[in-house]
């Protein structure tokens, strides 16, 4: 959509803009996000557009857009696309090669994980300015108590499990992971607190120590009691939950 507003024959009008200067998010030296909208450039009508680099193993964390669609596309390395379809409760997941790309609609959950090194991702929006709702801003911000009445939970095991999400995540896992589990090489050795959002047919690991491995036994129990299920479908893989 063309700029309506703007007076092209203004002295502030702006034509070009350099998006490797405009750093949204860091996490590493190969792990970070640029972004490009209209507080950039001026002159950008509905769209906008983040400019994401990841090296293997790294997620860009659940979160939704609530203004806007994502078009997916990977100009270096792989990337894993993943959403989940809230129409047919199914989990999608994507390997998206250069060239390729992955639509997510506005609104839905989604993430990405990288599963080469040097991933370079352009996520292009039908928004000015891409709004951002990161899932871990829920599970910090959220009171516990109220997440383990309505959810059934041990409120003290889900305080000692979140305790660790101190800030929005962006890029998982944080930088100072160690502390709570060893990460492997590679994405089939990516560590997966939550197995529903890992993409299907990873071999991911939930963290190590006594904690973590009753949170896990929690989990596989509940996940086999309520009789679960998973199926994959071509490249589109669906997780029925």
């Amino acid at each position: 959509m063309a700029v309506s507003y703007m007076d092209f024959t203004s002295p502030d009008v702006q034509f070009f803009d350099d998006v490797n200067k405009n750093r949204f998010f860091t996490k590493d030296s190969g792990n970070y996000i640029n972004v490009l909208g209209r507080t950039q450039l001026n002159t950008l009508g509905n769209a906008s557009l983040l400019d994401i680099t990841l090296t293997r193993g790294n997620v860009v964390e659940p979160h939704v857009h609530q203004n806007a669609s994502e078009l997916v596309y990977v100009v270096s390395g792989e990337a894993i696309v993943s959403f989940v379809n809230p129409f047919t409760k199914e989990v999608l997941n994507f390997t998206a090669k250069p060239g390729q790309s992955v639509l997510v609609p506005q609104g839905w959950i989604h993430w990405e994980v990288a599963s080469q090194d040097n991933t370079k991702i352009i996520a292009i929006f039908d928004a000015p300015e891409p709004l951002f709702i990161g899932i871990s801003d829920f599970l910090r911000l959220a009171p516990t108590n109220t997440i383990a009445h309505t959810y059934c939970l041990d409120e003290a095991m889900l305080k000692q499990t979140l305790a660790p999400i101190k800030d929005t995540t962006v890029i998982g896992p944080p930088a100072d992971c160690n502390k709570y589990h060893q990460p492997q090489t590679g994405v089939q050795g990516t560590s997966y607190n939550n197995h529903m959002m890992a993409p299907q047919g990873y071999q991911g690991h939930m963290m190590q120590g006594p904690q973590s491995m009753q949170d896990a036994n929690v989990y596989q129990g509940h996940m086999k009691k309520e009789g679960y299920s998973r199926q994959v479908i071509g490249n589109g893989q669906r997780q029925n939950y």
